[in-house]
């Protein structure tokens, strides 16, 4: 397929659930280009910083040079942190692999006995 030469990817969606599954959204990080070959990690409304934690996402017209400093990154080092990312995400005690886990063997991980 050729594109026209205008055309330019501004987003890459990552998730280690399926494309086609139901809750895929809720494990789904993007990263999103913001403009002067910047990119930005983002998690709903809530965008990844350089130290690994999730700030929300301030408007244009607020966002200081530290916030741009700590939340814009080039685009290789963009995906390294989103993959970092990924199987940490938690939603209602459960990450992307325990989810897949509990799929597979219809046990709720977090109820396993520990030793």
């Amino acid at each position: 397929m050729q594109y026209h030469e205008a055309a330019r990817v501004t987003q890459f969606t990552l998730s280690l659930l399926p494309e086609d599954d139901i809750d895929s959204h809720s494990w789904t990080i993007t990263v999103e280009y913001r403009g002067r070959d910047l990119w930005a990690v983002k998690r709903g409304p809530y965008t990844l910083s350089s130290d690994g934690a999730w700030e929300y996402e301030l408007l244009p017209s607020s966002r200081e040079d530290d916030y741009l400093a700590r939340c814009r990154f080039l685009l290789e080092q963009a995906l390294h942190l989103a993959e970092e990312a990924l199987p940490k995400i938690t939603v209602n005690g459960l990450t992307a692999p325990m989810m897949l886990e509990w799929r597979e063997t219809g046990i709720d991980p977090r109820k396993k006995v520990q030793p």
